[in-house]
């Protein structure tokens, strides 16, 4: 069984940083593709950014040049650095690891970003 437990959510100031970090244990297949979603309120869930186990990276249009995505394979850990945040990057950030055709999703952690 798969778990991700995410962590680094809460309350910031627009232009703030915050930096959200997601564990998986369990059996993981080497090959994989670790990510972050996030949903706002009344909007459906979507891609934030994702990296793969070779260290190929994908970001939404509206966070490229704030966010940064990185994995450490051996803890099994991803890592997303955002920066600058703004007030329409609140909601609740999932995470997300891919292997082959599953999926399997953290519980979720929210970020506000509000003065």
């Amino acid at each position: 069984q798969v778990q991700l437990v995410e962590s680094g959510g809460g309350l910031v100031q627009p232009g703030g940083s915050l930096r959200l970090s997601c564990a998986a244990s369990g059996s993981i297949f080497r090959i994989n593709t670790m990510g972050w979603y996030r949903q706002a309120p009344g909007k459906q869930r979507e891609l934030v950014a994702a990296v793969t186990s070779g260290g190929s990276t994908n970001y939404a249009d509206s966070v490229k040049g704030r966010f940064t995505i990185s994995r450490d394979n051996a803890k099994n850990t991803v890592y997303l650095q955002m920066n600058t945040l703004k007030p329409e990057d609140t909601g609740v950030y999932y995470c997300n690891l891919k292997v082959v055709r599953l999926d399997y999703w953290g519980q979720g952690t929210q970020v506000t970003v509000s003065s």
